[in-house]
C-alpha cells in the first residue's frame, strides 16, 4: 500500500540508510586491509577473505530474501537482518585473529544481504506505480553511491582512528534503522507465510553461487585453472547452478521464484543490471589501483577523488526519477548513460604518468552522471510489471545479478590487465636495446647520476639498468590499464541496441503494479 506524508519520508529514510550501510561495507574495508594484516599478523591471501567472505554471503542471501520475507514476515526479517548486521559489525571490530574476523564478516554479509533487496521491495511498495522510477532513484543512492564513498570513509577512519572503526561506525546508524523499522514499517497486505522449506533449493543455491563467487574472487590470484581447487569450484558451480535452476522451475514452493524471468522486461532488465554491476565495480576496482600504484596517490586521496562523482550521482538520481514519472522513455536515458560511461572510459584511457588530481575531476563527474542515468532506468525496467510478492523476488534476483556482474567484471578485468601486461612488456623490451643510441645515452645519464650520489661505477650501472626496467614496468602497466578502460567503454556501447527490445510503456509505470 502506498504511503503518504511523514510516514512515507521516514520509511524512505530508513530503508535507504539500511541499504547504504550494507553497500558501503562492500568497499569501506578495502583501504584498511594493510592495517588489518599488520595488526592481526595475516598474509595478503588470508586477509583477502575478509572481502571475499562478505561478498559470497551477500550474493547467496540476496536472491532468497523474497522467500525469507514470506516465511518470517518482511518487517521482522528486515529488522532482524539489521540487528544481525550490527552485532556482527561489533564482533568484527573486536576480532583478535584473521579467521575470527572472516567468520564475523560472513555473518555480517548474511545480515547485509537482506538489507539490499528488501529495501528496494519496501520502497517499491511505499510509492504508487507512477512513481516507480522515483522509488528506484532513491534506492540508487545506496546502490551506486555506497561503493563509491566507501573507500573515502574507510581511508579517513583508518588514518585518524584505527581499522576496527570501519566496523564500529555501523553500530549507531544500524540501531537507528532497527528502531525506525519496528515503529514505521508494516508487512504488505499481500504477504502470506510460506510453510514448506525448499531445502534442496537452498543447498543448490549455496553450492552453485558460493562456488562461482569464490572462483571469481580468487581465480586471478591463483592463476585460474592452474590451481586444482579452482577446477573443483568450477565443477561445483556448474552442477549447483544447473541443479538449482531445474529445482526452482519444478518445485511448488521455490526458495527463488525464477518464473519472474518469463516477463521480458525482467529478463532483459536483469541482463542490463548485470552490465551495470560490471561497469560500476570494475571501474571502482581499476581506478584506485591505477592512481595508487602508478601515480603514487594515497588511499585517502583516491577516495576523495570519487566524492564529486558521488555528489553528481546523488543530484541526478531524483532528477531522473522525476523524468521517468513524466513519461520520458527509460531506454533513452539509459542510452545516454551508456554513452557517458563510454566517454568516461575514453577520457581515462588517455591519461599519462604525469596526470594529476585535476585530470580526473571531469571524467569522474561524467561517470557519476552516467551511473545515475543507468541505474534508475534499468532497475525500473527490470521491476516494471511485477505484482505483489513477485516484486520481492524480482528485487532479490536483480540485486544478486548486479553483484555477480561486479564479480565477473573485476575477475575479467584483472585477468585482462595481467595478460596485457605480458603483451606490452614483451613489445617494449623488443624495442629497448642497449645498442640503440637513445637507450645508451639514457643509461649513461642514469649511471652518472647514481655515481654522483655516491655509488661505485658497478653499482651505478646496475642501478641504471634497474631504473630503466622500472620505467618499462610503469609504461607497461599504464598501457594495460588504459586498454582496460577502453574495453569497458566499448562493452557498454555494444550493448546499447538491446535496450530497445524492452517495453517502454510498462517501464514508465503505465501498467499498474498490483499490491493485492
Amino acid at each position: 500500500m502506498a504511503e503518504k506524508g511523514f510516514r512515507k519520508f521516514i520509511i524512505t529514510f530508513t530503508v535507504i540508510t539500511a541499504s547504504l550501510l550494507e553497500l558501503i561495507d562492500t568497499t569501506i574495508v578495502n583501504v584498511a586491509l594493510p592495517d588489518i594484516m599488520g595488526n592481526l599478523g595475516a598474509t595478503l591471501s588470508q586477509v583477502s577473505w575478509v572481502v571475499t567472505g562478505y561478498v559470497v554471503a551477500n550474493v547467496i542471501v540476496v536472491p532468497m530474501t523474497g522467500w525469507f520475507s514470506g516465511r518470517f514476515g518482511r518487517k521482522h526479517y528486515f529488522a532482524g537482518s539489521i540487528l544481525l548486521f550490527v552485532i556482527a559489525s561489533a564482533m568484527c571490530g573486536q576480532a583478535t585473529g584473521i579467521w575470527e574476523l572472516v567468520i564475523f564478516r560472513i555473518i555480517q554479509g548474511i545480515g547485509g544481504g537482506a538489507l539490499l533487496a528488501t529495501s528496494q521491495s519496501i520502497l517499491v511498495e511505499t510509492y504508487p506505480p507512477e512513481e516507480l522510477g522515483l522509488a528506484n532513484a532513491l534506492f540508487g543512492f545506496g546502490a551506486v553511491v555506497g561503493p563509491t564513498i566507501g573507500p573515502t570513509i574507510g581511508g579517513w577512519l583508518t588514518d585518524n582512528y584505527s581499522w576496527p572503526w570501519v566496523f564500529y561506525v555501523n553500530i549507531p546508524v544500524g540501531i537507528l534503522a532497527f528502531f525506525l523499522t519496528m515503529v514505521y514499517i508494516d508487512n504488505p497486505e499481500f504477504e502470506h507465510k510460506t510453510k514448506k522449506v525448499d531445502w534442496w533449493g537452498i543447498a543448490l543455491l549455496i553450492a552453485g553461487i558460493g562456488a562461482l563467487q569464490v572462483l571469481l574472487e580468487r581465480g586471478e590470484a591463483d592463476d585460474w585453472f592452474a590451481a586444482n581447487y579452482i577446477i573443483v569450484l568450477m565443477v561445483v558451480a556448474v552442477i549447483g547452478m544447473v541443479g538449482f535452476v531445474a529445482r526452482e522451475l519444478t518445485t511448488e514452493n521455490p526458495i527463488v521464484d525464477l518464473r519472474v524471468l518469463k516477463n521480458r522486461n525482467v529478463a532483459l532488465g536483469s541482463f542490463f543490471v548485470f552490465i551495470l554491476g560490471f561497469g560500476l565495480y570494475s571501474s571502482v576496482f581499476i581506478f584506485p589501483v591505477f592512481t595508487q600504484n602508478l601515480l603514487s596517490f594515497t588511499a585517502l586521496d583516491t577516495g576523495l577523488l570519487f566524492l564529486p562523482g558521488g555528489i553528481a550521482t546523488m543530484i541526478m538520481m531524483p532528477i531522473i526519477g522525476i523524468s521517468l514519472k513524466k513519461r520520458v522513455p527509460p531506454q533513452y536515458i539509459a542510452v545516454f548513460g551508456m554513452l557517458l560511461f563510454f566517454a568516461f572510459s575514453l577520457m581515462l584511457s588517455r591519461q599519462t604518468l604525469a596526470s594529476g588530481e585535476q585530470d580526473f575531476f571531469w571524467p569522474l563527474i561524467i561517470r557519476g552522471v552516467g551511473m545515475a542515468c543507468l541505474f534508475v532506468p534499468l532497475t525500473t525496467i527490470a521491476l516494471s510489471g511485477l505484482k505483489g510478492k513477485d516484486i520481492a523476488q524480482g528485487a532479490g534476483l536483480t540485486n544478486m545479478i548486479r553483484q555477480l556482474g561486479g564479480s565477473f567484471g573485476v575477475a575479467l578485468i584483472a585477468t585482462f590487465i595481467d595478460r596485457r601486461n605480458s603483451f606490452h612488456r614483451s613489445n617494449l623490451v623488443q624495442h629497448v636495446s642497449e645498442y640503440e643510441p637513445v637507450v645508451r645515452q639514457h643509461i649513461n645519464q642514469l649511471t652518472h647520476a647514481f655515481t654522483a650520489s655516491g655509488s661505485s661505477p658497478m653499482q651505478a650501472q646496475a642501478q641504471a639498468y634497474k631504473a630503466l626496467d622500472f620505467t618499462i614496468m610503469k609504461q607497461t602497466y599504464l598501457m594495460s590499464y588504459t586498454d582496460a578502460f577502453w574495453i569497458v567503454g566499448i562493452f557498454f556501447v555494444i550493448c546499447i541496441p538491446l535496450l530497445f527490445f524492452t517495453n517502454t510503456s510498462k517501464a514508465r509505470g503505465d501498467a499498474p503494479v498490483s499490491r493485492h
